[in-house]
């Protein structure tokens, strides 16, 4: 009497075998997609950091870039305030009358120039204007963080008035202790440099030609 067949399959070391092979391969496979999707939200987070710092750069430059000699009276219509302001010290870093204000939906009596100022507030830089240029009692600036992680920012004003030219860190410049230049209240540097000291990117600088 012949013996029956063997009946083929896996043995059990032959199993635990094969499922340590499926589990390496698939750790290796999990790793591999979790350092995909970590780049992809990395990158996505880039760019999105990206674009902000583009439109607060392309939003600093219109606004530098389109200054007015258009002097804001206060509350009581007697003192006026400089068209462009900036001490390098106190509440705000810089202070202007901008002009070219759009008015996409077309409101009645309303200008196209807007006093906006530009402040350091908790790491944001923050960008603020008043809805009209001349004061009007009670009335606060609309606010707006354009960015985040800012450690530090710096305007630099490119003065021509007398020789070659020299960056003023604040405008209107300093002639001595005793004040002002006579008669450069109301006068626009040629340019304004504005540098950005960034958390993450390091420093960043914009060159900003402005109108005369």
């Amino acid at each position: 009497m012949s013996a029956p067949p063997r009946q083929a399959g896996f043995t059990l070391l032959e199993l635990l075998v094969a499922m340590g092979v499926f589990a390496v391969i698939g750790a290796m496979a999990l790793g591999g997609l979790n350092a995909v999707v970590g780049q992809e939200t990395q990158a996505k987070a880039q760019t999105e950091r990206l674009a902000t710092l583009q439109r607060a750069l392309r939003l600093i430059g219109t606004d530098l870039g389109s200054a007015e000699p258009r002097f804001v009276r206060d509350e009581l219509g007697t003192n006026c305030e400089k068209p462009l302001l900036a001490e390098g010290r106190g509440e705000y870093l810089i202070r202007l009358t901008r002009g070219g204000w759009p008015n996409p939906a077309g409101l009645p009596h309303r200008g196209t120039l807007q006093r906006v100022q530009y402040r350091l507030e908790d790491g944001k830089l923050l960008r603020e204007y008043w809805p009209v240029v001349d004061r009007v009692l009670g009335q606060e600036p609309r606010s707006e963080a354009l960015l985040t992680g800012v450690k530090d920012a710096k305007f630099l004003f490119f003065d021509t008035e007398q020789g070659p030219g020299e960056w003023q860190p604040q405008w209107p410049p300093l002639r001595n202790a005793g004040g002002t230049v006579a008669g450069r209240e109301a006068s626009r540097p040629r340019a304004i440099r504005i540098t950005l000291e960034l958390e993450d990117w390091g420093q960043i600088e914009r060159l900003i030609e402005v109108p005369q």
